[in-house]
This record gives structure tokens, sequence and C-alpha cells, in this order.
């Protein structure tokens, strides 16, 4: 597990020591640099894998191709041996060399022989190439920035694994103001686009060649192809294959030489992998809980199934207690992700986080679970939303007119503001009755949201026009599967994997996903809608596949995630500071929305009327991250408000 950065078209070791120390947090083990004639390499090293060996840049027997990697191959061992065998000759025992002589035999296409999460930059010398990658499934980050020469020719590409490091060769940077709108909407700024103008990330399953400067981008996974692939997984036990296949992710993601750990929840995903673990670690394991003390907060709490859990299999369980700490705990959460995030579960991972790494180096998460096996409720929505639409839309419609009238709802699964949202919606199309769902634009205000400024310099929802298009693209007629389709592309490599990536490495700890191995999406993706939410219960064929494997209770109980009670301390422990964040001299100095706008979140969600805690987070979180690193330049931006 690394950071890495580097700059193609120029040799600047000052910018690219500038670029390292930004990264510093993803690597505090050692850091390495290589530059040459037109390109610059450097990469900051968490030991994992060969911690004696392994240091970073890793070069050819005769310097011809070099290469920097954040995150592991967890086959390397495999393609290793293979590479010997062909007489390629190696220098260390790390992952990151075997991605050298793959290259050197297989050139960019050797990617497809690789497991794991990775993101890496190859040097090739003697072609004058530079080859940017990213994972199939967007688990590792790399952002870049492509600064345009004379006549089409490129003069330089600055790529990084995080935004702020990025920024250091981009002094004049402005925000971009389509992307305040979209995080206003999603909680998260949609790849391939970023916060800033001009800077991008690789997509999931995305290769950036450059050559002599010329770039040529290529997409050489995309998740939609597995569903075209079901034929491979129809002979036998769909039950059996599923438990083969996931055995084999979590031993492949147990591959390290420094002690490692599991977040467990108390939830299906994350005991499906320490079941796994115990089956092939005989010693101890090293569990980590996040609880809550409030009884006010107890539907929120995983501890009880965490310690049952913990209890049956046997392991060596840390638990943590989180409080309203938030004037000192947000300013780090947001400095941490490094760029404006407002889903609220950063702020448990990051404590979770920040416990594990106390005693290891490396944990396991279920994040990508309910992804893959229909883990929300929203998907059982999208299949009662499409036998609902049988209803006249007059009726539908009468009915949505009533529903706003309900109340919001509150709690860590709020079944009542889940059936207002159904029911609100109900008289629109299946696509956009989704995209509602997972977007945080709330109903009932009748004004400007976008201050005027702003709502002139960006388009009507172009994020969501995307969202749609994703919906309607995947390639099935139901539209649960659809649902899973667009979360896969969107919600888990923007909003999930990104929280995971920042918030473990904001402690130097590798966060590791079993569940978002190629090989398990793709058995996943050949079950319909109907067989993953079998019994119309969320992970229904999940369920029924772990049953002799984990407690009955555990089996049958409700989804667990990293939630919090956010909405009662915005009420109570964090009132003041919300006040403070989105004073109307706040608001109107930034420019991006309507003050009238916020100070009716405000007192609508202080009423307890309506739950507006992920719009007000999101509007905190946006302020934090100006006072933290956008300040100096955030005015040049639209013309909407000074810094």
């Amino acid at each position: 597990m690394c950071g890495i950065c580097g700059l193609v078209g120029d040799n600047d070791p000052v910018l690219l020591e500038r670029m390292l120390a930004r990264l510093v947090h993803r690597g505090p083990d050692d850091e390495g640099m290589h530059s040459a004639a037109g390109v610059s390499l450097g990469a900051r090293r968490l030991r994992v894998i060969d911690p004696r060996g392994g240091h970073q840049p890793v070069r050819n027997e005769t310097g011809s191709v070099w290469a920097v990697l954040n995150g592991e191959i967890y086959n390397y061992r495999e393609l290793r041996e293979e590479l010997i065998r062909k007489g390629h000759r190696f220098q260390s025992d790390c992952d990151t060399e075997v991605l050298v002589h793959l290259y050197e035999e297989e050139g960019p296409e050797g990617v497809y022989r690789l497991r794991g999460m990775f993101a890496y930059a190859i040097w090739d010398r003697e072609r004058e190439l530079v080859l940017l990658v990213r994972d199939r499934l967007g688990i590792k980050p790399l952002y870049y920035s492509v600064q345009p020469g004379r006549a089409g020719a490129v003069h330089r590409v600055l790529f990084s694994s995080e935004l702020p490091s990025l920024l250091e060769g981009l002094p004049d940077w402005k925000i971009r103001p389509q992307a305040i709108a979209d995080f206003l909407s999603l909680l998260y700024v949609p790849g391939p686009d970023t916060m800033v103008e001009g800077v991008y990330q690789l997509r999931p399953g995305e290769a950036l060649k450059i050559v002599r400067g010329r770039l040529e981008f290529w997409r050489y996974y995309r998740p939609e192809e597995e569903v075209l692939r079901q034929a491979e997984f129809q002979q036998g036990d769909q039950r059996d294959q599923f438990l083969s296949l996931l055995r084999d992710s979590v031993q492949a993601h147990l591959v390290s030489d420094v002690p490692l750990g599991l977040f467990l929840s108390g939830g299906l995903d994350s005991a499906s992998i320490l079941a796994c673990m115990r089956e092939v670690i005989p010693g101890s394991i090293k569990t980590f809980s996040i609880g809550y003390e409030a009884p006010e907060d107890q539907s929120y709490n995983e501890l009880k199934a965490a310690r049952l859990l913990a209890t049956h299999f046997g392991t060596d369980h840390t638990e943590a207690l989180l409080r309203p700490d938030a004037v000192s705990l947000l300013p780090r959460v947001v400095a941490g992700m490094g760029e404006p995030f407002a889903d609220s579960s950063a702020i448990p991972t990051y404590l979770v986080s920040e416990v594990a790494r106390q005693s290891v180096t490396v944990a396991l998460s279920g994040i990508g679970g309910d992804e893959l096996f229909g883990g929300y409720p929203r998907y059982l929505g999208m299949r009662a939303a499409a036998r609902y639409a049988a209803l006249p839309v007059a009726m539908r419609s009468w009915i949505a007119a009533r529903a706003e009238s309900l109340s919001d709802g509150s709690g860590s699964r709020n079944a009542l503001g889940r059936i207002k949202r159904f029911l609100f919606d109900g008289n629109r199309p299946l696509h956009e009755q989704y995209l509602r769902w997972t977007t945080f634009q709330p109903a009932g205000w009748n004004g400007p949201l976008l201050a005027e400024g702003l709502r002139m310099a960006v388009a009507d929802s172009s994020a969501l026009r995307h969202l749609g298009s994703l919906f309607d693209q995947w390639p099935s007629d139901e539209p649960a599967d659809r649902a899973m389709g667009v979360d896969l592309q969107t919600y888990l490599p923007d909003d999930l994997l990104r929280m995971g990536d920042r918030m473990s490495m904001a402690h130097s700890l590798e966060l590791r996903v079993p569940f978002c191995d190629h090989h398990l999406l793709a058995f996943a993706c050949s079950l319909p809608a109907a067989t993953r939410l079998q019994g119309w219960k969320l992970k229904g064929f999940m369920r029924s596949a772990l049953r002799d494997l984990l407690p009955r209770s555990i089996v049958s109980g409700p989804k667990r995630g990293f939630m919090l009670p956010l909405g009662r301390w915005l009420r109570e422990d964090l009132r003041e500071m919300s006040r403070d964040l989105l004073s109307d001299e706040a608001i109107r100095r930034r420019g991006y929305v309507n003050p009238s706008y916020v100070q009716w979140l405000l007192a609508e969600h202080q009423s307890g009327r309506r739950n507006f805690t992920d719009q007000i987070y999101a509007l905190m979180v946006l302020e934090l991250w100006h006072r933290q690193v956008a300040q100096p330049v955030a005015h040049q931006t639209m013309g909407v408000g000074a810094a």
C-alpha cells in the first residue's frame, strides 16, 4: 500500500517532493523517486508485502522499465513464479516488481492477469510511454491533470493518489461550478470529474497511455459485461459456487507480511468474511467495532451483534464508543478526505480505522456486499415500484400529493421515511424514482436552492442525467438489477470505496475489500434480482447460502453498517457548530446556495418536522473544506462571493 505521484513531460524534483509530502500518511515507512528526461515518478510506501525489500520505484534489470504501485496484487506470487520460469530475474519479493516484468512480457494487456486493488504507473523508456492504470472497481484512486501544449500536444501530465497532492502542481486551480451542484445532490462529486477544473480521476477499469505527449484512454473492464457471461455459472449449485468464490477471495485478501484484522459491524458481510477467515486462520483474529453510549442511539448500535460474532468465532475483539465530539472530529475527517465528501459514515470509519491501526497494519471490510447481493432497501423498493406502476397514474399522483404530509422519520432504519419517499415519487418513471431515492435535494422548498451566480454557471442535473443513462443501459429488464448496476458504477467507487480508502489511509491503515473481487462480482452479476432478493428479503440468496456458517440471529438479522445518530446530534450537541458554519454571513460569502434555504433547513430539522441531516451535513462539510484548503482561491471560481 502506498501513495504514488508523478509528472510526465517534465522533470521537476522540487515539485515531486512537495507532492510526496502530501502523501506521507499513505506511506509513512519509505519514500522513493526516479527522474529521467521528461518523466518523474514518486512513491510513499506503507510496508505490507516484503517489508525489508520492495523499495519503490521498482525497475527491471536494465533500468528501461520503472513502476510505482498503490495497492496490492493478490496473485503476485503465482505470477512471479511464472515469470521466473520464463527467464525474468527478480531483486525482491514484492508485488510491484511483478508489474515490471509482467509488463515486459505482455505489455499493457498484462493488467488482465492481475487480481487485486491497484493504481499504478509504468515508465517504458524505450517506447517513451507512460502507462497509468486503475483497478477494475475503483478501489484505489488515481487523479490526473493534463496541461496542454502547442498544436494539441501535451506539455505536462500530473498524477497522484490524492487531490491535495496533485494541487501542489496547480497553483492557480479553480473550483468547478458543476461539482458544487453535483456534490449537493449526491454528497460526493461523481467521477471521472472532481471538484477542481481540469482535474479528473481515471475511471474504474480504465488505463491511460501517454506516448510522446499523446493521450490514449482504454477501458479494459466494464462491470455490465459480466452480465453477458451468465452461462459460465449455470452449472452446479449456486450456493456452493458462492461459498467457494467467497472463501477464495477472502483467502487471497489475507496475503500479508504484517498483522491484519477485520472491521466487524455485526452484519452479514463482515460476518461472512470472519467465518471464512476462521476457516484458514487457526490463531488470533483481531476484530474492531464502533458503538454508541446514549440510550436514544441504540438503534444505531452494532456492538451486541459484533460481540456475539466475536465470541462465536473466538476473536480478539476491540470496541470503541463514538461520541458527538464533532467540533474537533469533523475537521479531521474532512481533512482526511481531502475533498468535499458528505457521507456521514466517514466519521465512524475514520474512528474504527484509528482504533485498528493501534494493533494492525491491514484490515478487511465488508464494503461491496450490499451492491453485489442486494443489501439496500431501495432494491426491494424498485421491485415493488415496478408492480405499483400497474396502478393508474392518476391514483398514484393523488397518493403522491398526500404523501408529503407524512413524517420523514428517523433512526437507523427509518421505515417511515422510506414509505414516504416511495409514495411521494410513485407516479414517476422507475429510473426517475431511483434517482430521487439516491439524491438529496429535498421536497418542500419552493424557492431557488442555488445562489444566482451558481445557477447561471451550471447545467441542470448533469450528474443525474448520467445516472439515468446508466440505469437505462444496464443489460437487464429488471429494475432492481438496473439499480444495482448503477450503484456498482457510481455509489460503490465514488462513495464507499473512496471513503474507505481515505479514512483508513488517514491513519496509515490498508483497507481490503474481499467482496470487490472481480471473480465474485462476475458471479453476483449472473444472479437476477429475483434470486439475490429471494423471498423478498434483502440478500435473500446470501442469507440462504450462509445459514450453516453463521449464528441464526446474524443470518436473519437486519442490515447493519457504520451509521451514526447525526440527526439527533445536529439538534443537540452539534447545534452550535452547525449554526456557526452555516451562518448567513458564511453562506453569503461562499455564494453557492440561497441563505434562506439554509435557514429553512436548520429550522425544519431543529423542530423535528423534517429530517434534513444529510443536507445540513453536506453544507457543513463544504464550509469546513473551504476553511482548510480552498480559501485562497475560492473567490476565483464563479464570481459569486469572496472567500
